[in-house]
């Protein structure tokens, strides 16, 4: 099978983009899936970016058209964000997400925001049991990914000193780390994880602060050892995608000249991010959800170009 790094996305073209999720104040951070014959697409509702009222809504569509309301996940006093799904290979559906509270440290410390992952499970998408926390408090698992009988996950540090930590786990529920310290350099946090056809994984990590170029990191079983390449550029939300036929590529909200959101190019081999294409975007927009049928990309995104900030299902066809 051919390598990702043989023949990269040359380019890209845009097709139809359909506004599907817009009953929220803030409609926003999507994930997006393809689970027994439609498609399931998870973002985060409520009445503004960092609002302390955020909710899950799952909705599914068969067509990639018609889009109807399948769940909402919500608790009393929690923002819930940035859901992402995991497709487990006994069938069901495994979402995770961020519960963030406030609380009170001591006397006159004031609020203090605490971060837990939970992770749900269903078997179609509707029915999601009791949520389950996994990791570690005030590590914030962001991606997580099914390999070789294992779920993988990265996670970051919410409080200093910042860091990733990468996770395994045999069920998906006890996830413990595997590389304490995965990367450290500046304020590492997104990422987005795959695993190719040989084995191979890769990450795709964002970074804030004074050094905020995306990082590339690549390893081989057993994954204790990577190795690290800075793309240079800024990134926001990462999603990334491995193709059938092994290439790489990308969703992300870029910055240069503009927020946007993006679909780009991933070569490993020379350690670049290419931009292939541009959503209809603006202003506080990305976190993309990614997944390929029948030849075509499907792109799930949030943006505030039209309106209020909204979220929009995209088509892209990709040639070499």
């Amino acid at each position: 099978m051919p390598s990702s790094t043989d023949s990269p996305v040359a380019t890209a073209r845009l097709g139809t983009v359909r506004r599907i999720g817009d009953t929220a104040g803030h409609s926003a951070f999507t994930d997006l899936v393809r689970h027994r014959g439609r498609w399931l697409c998870a973002f985060r509702e409520g009445a503004g970016h960092l609002s302390d009222d955020g909710a899950i809504r799952v909705l599914a569509s068969a067509d990639g058209r018609d889009w109807a309301p399948l769940a909402r996940l919500e608790r009393p006093a929690t923002d819930l964000r940035d859901p992402r799904f995991v497709a487990r290979p006994d069938g069901r559906l495994q979402l995770l997400a961020a519960a963030v509270t406030g609380d009170t440290t001591g006397p006159g410390a004031g609020p203090v925001k605490s971060f837990r992952t939970l992770t749900w499970l269903s078997a179609d998408g509707q029915r999601w049991g009791e949520p389950t926390p996994v990791g570690e408090r005030d590590i914030w698992v962001w991606q997580a990914a099914w390999h070789a009988g294992a779920m993988y996950g990265i996670g970051y540090a919410t409080r200093e000193p910042r860091f990733v930590r990468l996770y395994r786990s045999g069920d998906g529920l006890d996830l413990q780390p595997t590389v304490d310290t995965l990367f450290l350099d500046g304020y590492p946090n997104e990422s987005g994880l795959v695993f190719g056809p040989d084995g191979t994984a890769t990450c795709l990590l964002r970074r804030d602060r004074e050094t905020a170029t995306a990082q590339l990191g690549r390893a081989r079983p057993p994954y204790r050892h990577w190795t690290w390449t800075d793309l240079g550029v800024q990134v926001g939300g990462p999603a990334l995608l491995g193709l059938p036929d092994g290439r790489l590529v990308a969703g992300v909200r870029l910055l240069d000249g503009g927020p946007r959101t993006a679909v780009c190019a991933v070569d490993p081999h020379r350690g670049n991010l290419t931009e292939l294409v541009t959503l209809p975007s603006g202003g506080d927009c990305g976190y993309p959800g990614l997944d390929w049928h029948d030849g075509v990309l499907r792109v799930s995104y949030y943006s505030s170009h039209e309106e209020r900030t909204c979220v929009y299902l995209a088509e892209v066809t990709l040639d070499r």
